[in-house]
């Protein structure tokens, strides 16, 4: 009898309701990562300087999140699965950093 409620337990699926009913949505161009033993803290924000050349960048930052490593790691690989398929589809993403 044990075998059949363990089978059973593992059929369960929890089922995610996301509730998007106080979301807001933000647009930004620049992000930055700090990190420390207990949490990684990700920045956004929109660059407002348009001119090349420029000395100085302006970034205006709108939002911080907060995350414990562990949601880190799961969100480092669901954007890599995300860029990759992107690219599978578009093309490869040339970023400046990649230029040596």
């Amino acid at each position: 009898m044990a075998d059949a409620n363990d089978n059973q337990a593992e059929k369960q699926v929890t089922k995610i309701r996301w509730d998007d009913s106080n979301m807001r949505s933000t647009y930004a161009n620049v992000c930055n990562v700090a990190s420390t033993r207990e949490e990684v803290t990700l920045l956004f924000g929109t660059n407002q300087t348009w001119h090349t050349g420029q000395k100085e960048l302006t970034v205006d930052l709108s939002d911080r999140l907060i995350l414990n490593p562990y949601a880190a790691k799961r969100l480092s690989l669901l954007l890599s699965n995300v860029v990759t398929e992107y690219e599978s589809r578009f093309g490869e993403i040339g970023l400046e950093a990649d230029k040596k």
